[in-house]
């Protein structure tokens, strides 16, 4: 199976997808699972839930003080603008598990200390926004630490969808049986990068955007 565990919707202010969008896409790939990880939002779940066609992880990506924090298999939404170890909290209060983002994104990761420092569940291992050095010691990271991984398109399109992905077990049916799976260990993280011109206009815009905040984490 193909997981897609990092994938925003119109329901995050920058996406582009929207729920209908992101299984339409998924199914044409062949995609088997997505995660709709929208930035401190998590109302996709609700309309994607019972599409019947692909299955999908209740998730959220949330603004921590320090950075973004991947959250699987909750059943509430995480607020956002709570510390590191808060928000961890929050989140297994929630039911679900803490994952690492893209740690090495300077204006929006956690970095290799936080990642250390504070009991997570995972890593993000490859992101397909990433580019190859960030994604390179991302998964050096991952392999360090020896904590289950995920990987993801981080798409906020229809066509970046699967770019990023983790390859899994076949004969998985439900969310809960994907994370499972991800947890003990079962998944390959498969990911395209980021190219460096595309890398500066991201960096570039995600940098006004993040001083136009108020330097406040999306």
């Amino acid at each position: 199976m193909i997981a897609d565990l990092h994938v925003h919707t119109t329901y995050s202010k920058d996406g582009r997808s929207t729920p209908q969008q992101v299984v339409d896409r998924a199914v044409e790939l062949g995609i088997g699972c997505i995660a709709v990880t929208d930035h401190n939002e998590f109302r996709a779940f609700a309309d994607l839930r019972d599409n019947g066609k692909v299955i999908i992880i209740p998730a959220e990506e949330v603004s921590s003080t320090e950075g973004h924090i991947l959250a699987y298999g909750i059943d509430r939404q995480i607020p956002r603008g709570l510390g590191v170890q808060e928000t961890i909290d929050a989140i297994h209060a929630a039911g679900g598990v803490a994952f690492v983002a893209h740690p090495y994104r300077w204006w929006s990761g956690l970095g290799e200390e936080n990642a250390l420092s504070f009991p997570f569940d995972g890593l993000e291992a490859l992101n397909a926004r990433s580019v190859r050095k960030s994604n390179r010691k991302s998964l050096a990271l991952a392999k360090r630490v020896g904590k289950p991984v995920v990987a993801g398109s981080d798409a906020h399109s229809p066509p970046r969808i699967g770019s990023g992905h983790l390859v899994l077990p076949d004969g998985l049916h439900t969310w809960q049986d994907v994370l499972t799976a991800v947890m003990a260990g079962q998944g390959e993280p498969v990911s395209t990068n980021r190219h460096k011109v595309a890398s500066l206009r991201y960096g570039f815009k995600s940098i006004s955007q993040w001083m136009r905040r108020g330097f406040r984490r999306m």
